[in-house]
């Protein structure tokens, strides 16, 4: 199969259409397993109680949050060296979702922190970066729908995409790097994870429900994008004709 046949917005856009509700219910059951797996199989952690079942939504949104903004920064490059018109569409794509997971990361960190370390926030490394995070991703949403020129915008939300890609590794590497609050990483692909099977399971399993709920909305987005950035092409405008008769 060639991929770069579904390069072209054209192509791609019957293929998001067909993707899209089979990965959305594949997240659908693999959220629910998780879930289940989560809250109800997986024991009491013997130092934080019950509290740290906030452990199967807060981390797998945190990986989510920097691995959708590396996926922009990708895309942006491929748009900025190649001129791809469907690697700008794809970028802006991914934009709502990441900032929805770094909002998601904060907020139920904090509300894990309170009674874990009793504070909701304190300005280290960790959450200082991740909370930048969220800004780029403001960022990047507000700039490109603040320029009229398309591409420009896309140009512009580029830069930002990849200049902030810059704090990815600052996120991640900041509890090595520097004395933080942040606890250190429980899975690591180095030396056996510090969790039991049962809570690293259900946790693999809610990220992987993350993936696939991320790549869903991430595709229907995308075929929105296309549409409207499209528009002036024959086959949008027959797409467009079609869905509004």
């Amino acid at each position: 199969m060639n991929f770069f046949h579904f390069s072209s917005p054209q192509t791609f856009y019957p293929l998001a259409g067909k993707l899209a509700p089979w990965i959305a219910a594949l997240a659908a059951v693999l959220a629910a397993i998780g879930l289940y797996i989560s809250f109800f199989v997986a024991p009491t952690d013997a130092q934080q109680g019950e509290v740290y079942r906030v452990i199967f939504i807060h981390v797998p949104a945190a990986w989510m949050s920097m691995v959708i903004y590396m996926a922009m920064a990708f895309w942006s490059a491929i748009g900025l060296g190649l001129g791809t018109r469907l690697s700008f569409y794809m970028a802006r794509a991914l934009a709502p979702t990441g900032a929805l997971f770094c909002f998601i990361a904060l907020w139920t960190g904090a509300l894990w922190g309170r009674p874990t370390w009793g504070t909701y926030w304190v300005w280290d490394a960790r959450l200082t970066s991740q909370l930048l995070l969220q800004f780029l991703y403001f960022g990047f949403i507000a700039l490109t729908s603040a320029i009229e020129d398309p591409r420009r915008a896309d140009k512009a939300g580029a830069i930002i995409a990849l200049v902030g890609a810059i704090n990815v590794p600052i996120i991640y590497f900041s509890v090595k790097w520097w004395n933080t609050l942040h606890q250190g990483s429980s899975v690591s692909l180095t030396k056996s994870p510090s969790m039991a099977m049962t809570m690293l399971w259900g946790m693999l399993i809610m990220a992987l429900a993350a993936w696939a709920y991320s790549i869903a909305v991430t595709l229907w987005r995308a075929r929105s994008i296309i549409l409207e950035r499209e528009r002036h092409t024959d086959w949008a405008a027959a797409e467009i004709a079609r869905q509004t008769t």
